[in-house]
């Protein structure tokens, strides 16, 4: 049986059916611009009637008789007025057809220079966007940019400020190696000596590089609003942080805004209780805890252990709530074996209040601060000597410290990180980089590389904080300097010297005072009159404290045992 052929309509209607389709384009698109007027006056009326309304319910209530009846007498004028009612038409349709236009305007390509920058850009990423198994490489060498650039912005020299990239889906863009190459090269391309902030949408297959601002460097000390628990550690920018502080910056104080800051908590809850902050040297590691002691003294007591050397802190010695400021491997080995001793008790007293079903005692609950400024020196020096490393006391406070309310806070130098000791790289789960450093040693220090290019060249107290697992923020420290030093501006010493407890004279150097004055000679016979001191500082419970003695007193503390702790106070620590 002979096969009967097909249709001539089945045979070759692809041709056809695509200039039937070419011929309903053609026809639609002559109807569009012959209708144009009238869909652009329809547009226009259609806005035009969404304002009304929109001001019609903007208006209020008791008003509205009086707006109806000014509307009245406009259209009762124009009704009586010669050639009224025409004019108001073509005005009507003036609007309409203003109201109407498209207004998205086709934008300005770029100019030549600008066009052969984002081509050179291209150009550098088709190594990392192509490979030869692809049949249609959305990146080839000679290649059009603008399907991979949909959005470009510059600045007045030239340079991209914002660019947004399309990548193909093959491109391995959840290993961060692969994306800190693609990082790297598109900052050295775009122009060093600025922070990019790249976002990527790996599932639209997007990268959004965006040129951050400077973070403001003009904010000095001042009294922050926050809860109690809760640190300032600096200032960010306002991509993953909703929260803003109310501050006063600027040369004179004058000018205020609102500016997204790096909390820190602390406390019972805390996830992550104590915090490591590195940097190199003249970074804003000793800035960083100048600001964090003023912010603990306003509801806890506070120990420092200078390990510099450099008198950074001698403005804080004799405030109230300073126990101790420490510069020598004598009096910083005491200070830490109290510490040490006290988060025990602490935990002892709150474990029997609990099983008393009590609240804890007051002096348990009030928070303590242990900063450390390069303790590194201490063990070199311990070592030397043959002494116990101070570090090795940090174990109870780290270990059990979150609930007793004693955090830790440690600043080093890179150059030696490498002797801080097991416990305090294990428990700083809060990290602050400050200053210069590289993608390595931020990755090695932060647990995870920021989404921001480092630059060489930054201000004191410029760098990065990553809080337990949360992201990466660019952190800016505010200025805190040492009042002391001939450097400090009058107004960020002023500053300073405002935030600061007032100073107290230890009660067992008050009669040593008394006996000389009465020793002078010619002196007056007076009354025998007390002056007892009242401050708020709270005293160990154990004698030896560093609250409670003399400059010149040698006093030694009970071992403290490294790996262990009491049972009353293991049951005290909470999960």
């Amino acid at each position: 049986m002979a096969r009967r052929p097909l249709p001539r309509i089945l045979s070759n209607g692809s041709g056809q059916l695509a200039r039937s389709r070419e011929l309903a384009k053609a026809a639609a698109d002559s109807a569009t611009d012959v209708l144009h007027p009238l869909i652009t006056i329809t547009r226009g009326l259609r806005r035009l009637a969404s304002a009304g309304r929109r001001r019609w319910a903007d208006t209020p209530k008791d008003w509205r008789g009086a707006l109806l009846f000014l509307a009245a007498s406009v259209v009762l004028v124009v009704a009586l007025a010669p050639y009224g009612p025409l004019l108001a038409v073509v005005g009507l349709m003036a609007a309409a057809a203003w109201q109407g236009r498209d207004r998205a305007t086709a934008a300005n390509g770029p100019d030549p220079s600008q066009a052969q920058r984002l081509r050179s850009l291209y150009e550098a990423l088709v190594p990392y966007f192509s490979t030869a198994k692809d049949p249609q490489p959305l990146y080839a060498h000679g290649g059009d940019w603008g399907k991979v650039f949909s959005e470009y912005e510059f600045d007045g020299n030239g340079r991209i400020t914002h660019l947004v990239i399309a990548y193909p889906a093959y491109f391995t863009d959840g290993e961060p190696e692969s994306r800190a190459r693609i990082e790297h090269l598109l900052g050295a391309k775009s122009g060093r000596g600025r922070e990019y902030h790249f976002g990527w949408d790996q599932e639209g297959n997007q990268l959004t590089v965006r040129v951050l601002a400077p973070l403001p460097t003009d904010i000095a000390a001042q009294p922050f609003v926050t809860a109690p628990g809760e640190t300032v550690l600096g200032f960010t920018d306002p991509i993953r942080v909703q929260r803003t502080l109310p501050l006063t910056h600027g040369v004179f104080g004058d000018e205020q805004r609102d500016v997204p800051p790096v909390v820190w908590r602390t406390g019972i809850r805390s996830t992550e209780p104590h915090l490591l902050a590195v940097g190199q040297p003249g970074s804003g590691t000793s800035t960083l805890l100048r600001s964090i002691a003023l912010q603990a003294l306003h509801h806890g007591d506070v120990v420092i252990v200078d390990g510099g050397g450099t008198g950074e802190y001698a403005c804080l010695t004799g405030r109230d709530g300073v126990l101790a400021v420490e510069c020598g491997p004598a009096g910083a080995l005491t200070s830490l074996e109290w510490a040490a001793q006290e988060t025990e008790r602490r935990l002892i007293a709150a474990n029997r209040a609990h099983q008393a079903g009590d609240p804890p005692p007051e002096d348990t609950r009030r928070p303590l601060w242990l900063l450390l400024d390069r303790p590194s020196a201490f063990t070199h020096l311990a070592d030397g000597d043959g002494r116990k490393d101070p570090q090795s006391l940090l174990q109870v406070p780290l270990r059990h410290g979150r609930p007793a309310n004693v955090t830790v806070v440690v600043a080093e130098q890179f150059d030696s990180l490498d002797a801080l000791s097991d416990p305090v790289r294990q428990h700083t789960r809060a990290r602050v980089v400050l200053g210069p450093a590289t993608a390595e040693q931020l990755t090695a220090v932060l647990g995870a590389p920021p989404h921001i290019t480092p630059v060489d060249q930054v201000p004191p107290g410029r760098g990065y904080a990553r809080l337990g697992a949360g992201p990466v923020h660019r952190l800016q420290v505010p200025a805190t300097p040492n009042p002391y030093d001939d450097a400090t501006s009058d107004a960020h010493r002023q500053a300073v010297m405002d935030l600061l407890p007032p100073r107290t004279t230890p009660a067992d150097e008050e009669p040593e005072r008394l006996e000389a004055e009465a020793a002078e000679p010619g002196a007056a016979p007076a009354e025998s009159v007390r002056l007892d001191k009242v401050t708020t500082e709270k005293l160990p419970a154990e004698a030896g404290g560093p609250a409670g003695r003399a400059a010149g007193d040698v006093v030694t503390a009970e071992p403290v045992s490294e790996e262990t702790v009491p049972a009353e106070a293991a049951v005290a620590e909470s999960s």
